[in-house]
């Protein structure tokens, strides 16, 4: 069905890092999906590409690394502005006038934000493990991390992690893996099936303090659509872990409630990542959404 990796322009010259799966962008028989990852400054478009690239026999999936994020241009602002405007030329250039948007846990805040702004260019809108409003979000996740008998961060640091005054690279990389086990379901919760052994902050993983602490100081302050979910009319997926203690159920409940034509999937099983918790159902689910709503 094809693959493409390449790099695409912005029209600020930064250039960003782009996975397109299932045809190029002149291929525009198929609808196009493009998935947003999460964690600025973190994680990169292989965490959606994990999740999504089982669709590209009927999507055309695009994946990307933001701006300040993996082998993209680190170059500013990192504002939520910033990443939809990009989102907008990534669907230009794939020749899409409407297309499916997906993002998780912080590319879910870019996700409803673009949405709020842009819903008449969405065929449908999924929502994984996100909050809608970035004060309570951040300090609550915050206190649940300081709080768990599941992990023993060095307070100070998180502090530093979740209010965005990172000292450099390695603060962000010594923060980050001390909670890991937070991230995951407890040790006692049986899955239904067997997984592999998670690589996602393994490897190559490259650390950019700048962009974690711009999203987290500037970005989370401001950050607050629940009086504009009403106004999304894209169908959409809200799906959340039983055990996500980061962006826990109620969050996710209510961005449901909030949105007039929803649909929240809880898995049982799952932290804060159900497509690597239970990949099964995800996908089941996924696809169950999709044709029914989208197709």
């Amino acid at each position: 069905m094809g693959e493409l990796t390449t790099t695409v322009q912005m029209e600020d010259g930064a250039r960003l890092h782009v996975k397109l799966l299932g045809g190029g962008p002149t291929s525009t028989e198929k609808p196009l999906l493009i998935s947003l990852h999460g964690a600025p400054g973190l994680s990169t478009h292989l965490e959606p590409l994990s999740s999504f690239s089982h669709l590209s026999n009927t999507f055309r999936v695009l994946v990307y690394d933001a701006r300040g994020s993996g082998e993209s241009d680190h170059v500013g602002p990192f504002t939520h502005d910033r990443w939809i405007q990009d989102i907008e030329n990534l669907r230009r250039w794939a020749g899409a006038e409407t297309f499916v948007l997906a993002g998780a846990s912080y590319g879910g805040f870019i996700a409803l934000d673009y949405a709020v702004e842009h819903s008449d260019k969405l065929r449908g809108l999924i929502l994984r493990d996100t909050w809608a409003n970035g004060k309570v979000g951040s300090m609550a996740a915050l206190a649940n991390i300081v709080t768990s008998s599941r992990v023993k961060p060095d307070v100070p640091r998180q502090v530093r992690l979740w209010s965005g005054t990172l000292y450099d690279d390695k603060d962000f990389e010594a923060a980050v893996s001390e909670i890991l086990p937070f991230y995951s379901p407890p040790e006692d919760v049986v899955q239904p099936e067997d997984l592999p052994e998670s690589t996602e902050f393994r490897g190559s993983i490259k650390f950019h303090s700048a962009t974690a602490n711009f999203a987290f100081s500037v970005n989370m302050p401001q950050f607050d659509v629940r009086d504009k979910l009403k106004n999304i009319t894209a169908p959409t997926l809200v799906v959340v872990g039983k055990y996500d203690y980061v962006t826990p159920v109620a969050y996710s409940e209510d961005i449901a409630k909030s949105i007039p034509n929803s649909r929240l999937e809880i898995f049982e099983y799952s932290g804060h990542s159900p497509p690597s918790d239970e990949p099964a159902r995800f996908q089941e689910i996924l696809l169950d959404f999709l044709k029914t709503e989208v197709l």
